[in-house]
């Protein structure tokens, strides 16, 4: 751990957001804890890009609560300061919106996101395409598999640049996926092609 790593806010936000979560589970077969999965977006970011920047680690730990629990902006900024509020909100979803628009925006707005935004998004795309890869929800068949995959690399096609490590892990998960799922990635000039492309026709919900 770095020396100025301020563990204690660190552990403070993983205690929260364990309470948010409380009884969230993961899609697996084996209904992993929730928590694990923000806890492995923060790993995967300070593991492999060796970032150890607080208000990154932290809001990557609670990136969805916003998204997911009844977490308020104010408590995020009261307990974790604006910056750290800032970064959740530009990677949170409007659920209100249909699962496909969300998708689309998200290919739109990658390109705007900040650069802590942009980490958080790679690492959580990858995590989330290895989950589906290694250890998939019980009821995805293989070609809605296939689809979360083309749309993160959609996705992350948008922030190329923004950190070759993380990148570069998630094309060896990608070339992998590939293999085991028996399909080819499409590149992205051809987005528009897929639901999720920006200018894809998607009906207002």
């Amino acid at each position: 751990m770095t020396p100025n790593l301020p563990l204690d806010a660190i552990l403070a936000a993983a205690i929260f957001a364990a309470c948010k979560h409380q009884g969230h589970v993961r899609k697996d077969e084996h209904a992993s804890p929730y928590i694990t999965h923000p806890l492995s977006v923060a790993r995967e970011i300070y593991t492999t890009v060796k970032v150890d920047d607080p208000p990154i680690l932290i809001a990557a730990i609670l990136h969805d609560t916003l998204e997911d629990t009844k977490t308020t902006q104010d408590e995020l900024r009261l307990h974790f300061g604006e910056d750290v509020l800032s970064i959740v909100l530009e990677v949170t979803d409007d659920k209100s919106l249909s699962k496909e628009r969300r998708k689309q925006l998200q290919v739109i707005h990658a390109p705007m996101l900040s650069y802590a935004a942009r980490i958080i998004k790679l690492a959580d795309k990858l995590v989330n395409c290895r989950d589906i890869l290694h250890s998939p929800p019980t009821d995805w068949t293989l070609v809605r598999r296939q689809e979360y995959i083309q749309w993160s690399a959609d996705v992350l096609a948008q922030v190329r640049g923004a950190n070759p490590p993380l990148e570069a892990a998630f094309d060896k998960m990608a070339a992998q996926a590939e293999a085991e799922l028996d399909f080819t990635l499409q590149p992205f000039d051809t987005v528009n092609q897929r639901p999720w492309g920006p200018k894809g026709s998607i009906p207002s919900p």
